[in-house]
């Protein structure tokens, strides 16, 4: 259901020569599905499934409120800008799993594995992924989506390079709103993207999602996304 197939990946747009950089994602459009993508019925079902989910989810998440504000000082939610459909910054929202004002050392850093930044609380929001719950609230207001690909801090890094430098193809994943879940994250390809390698690969699962999208293939992502969550071992 999930297996790779003969469409536009970052390795061979990259060498093909026919697009540039910076516009690659407004150029003449590289998948047909995307206006399908962001349509009436898509959205409808963001809208539908996510106010259903908040509604069994609250007393769940007014626990997880509590719990945070029980183990460490600090705001409750953790908001971050990130960049969203057609480039656009908006202002995520997680349940915040680190110590308030964690040192960064004046950059950006990604999650590591047994980063000490993160809170006892967190630890377990982040390895079930329970920590991205608010972000319904983002798909309610139109910045995301349940399905697509993930949306990245302005500045993320790969290997010591943007993300953006790493293949030219890269803003072509904002040609969709930004997804809780998606293809990568249920093919494994979650954790911190150290290097290019792991950039490309999520890259090329997000382009083959517009490129494929359908109802159908967003209800496989949902559904599947809880077993990935359980048996996957690169969320922390």
């Amino acid at each position: 259901m999930f297996a790779s197939s003969s469409v536009p990946t970052s390795d061979t747009l990259m060498h093909s020569g026919k697009f540039s950089v910076i516009p690659a994602s407004y150029t003449a459009p590289l998948f047909a599905s995307a206006a399908d993508c962001n349509g009436a019925a898509k959205r409808f079902i963001d809208v539908v499934i996510s106010l259903v989910a908040i509604a069994v989810c609250a007393v769940p998440m007014l626990l997880i409120a509590l719990l945070i504000c029980v183990d460490s000082p600090g705001p409750i939610l953790f908001r971050q800008r990130r960049t969203g459909y057609r480039n656009l910054p908006f202002e995520t929202l997680k349940f915040r799993t680190m110590a308030h004002h964690a040192p960064d050392h004046g950059r950006l850093r990604q999650t590591t594995r047994h980063d000490p930044r993160v809170t006892r609380v967190g630890a377990f929001l982040r390895r079930l992924s329970l920590d991205e719950l608010p972000q319904l609230f983002n798909v309610l207001r139109g910045e995301m989506s349940l399905v697509g690909p993930r949306p990245h801090a302005p500045g993320s890094c790969a290997g010591g390079t943007p993300f953006e430098l790493v293949t030219p193809n890269y803003p072509a994943r904002h040609r969709v709103r930004p997804g809780i879940t998606g293809l990568a994250q249920v093919r494994g390809l979650r954790g911190e993207t150290d290097t290019k390698d792991k950039l490309i690969r999520r890259v090329d699962a997000d382009l083959e999602y517009i490129a494929k999208w359908s109802l159908w293939l967003d209800f496989a992502v949902l559904v599947r996304t809880p077993v990935s969550v359980l048996i996957e071992r690169n969320a922390y």
